[in-house]
């Protein structure tokens, strides 16, 4: 079995995204059914290991009444993020 790695850039911010979610009030579960992904998706996308798709960030953010800032990853003038640093 290939072992796993998270992927070298996300587009979101997991714990942001764990933050707007528990703040509305919405399990997993259910912020993926509005969204129209798994369940698994979504807990891995939180938890780091999937990176959400630009479009589908737009729906969590959408379903969450969150401006997309506040769950994209941040990025350095330089490019990089910061997990880089």
């Amino acid at each position: 079995m290939a072992s796993r790695t998270r992927p070298s850039r996300l587009h979101q911010e997991p714990e942001a995204v764990t933050w707007a979610r528990k703040k509305a009030g919405f399990t997993k579960r259910a912020l993926a059914e509005l969204v129209g992904i798994s369940e698994q998706l979504m807990g891995e996308i939180e938890s780091g290991w999937r990176s959400a798709t630009p479009a589908n960030l737009i729906k969590i953010a959408d379903a969450l009444n969150c401006p997309i800032v506040v769950l994209e990853r941040k990025r350095h003038a330089d490019g990089a993020s910061p997990a880089a640093d």
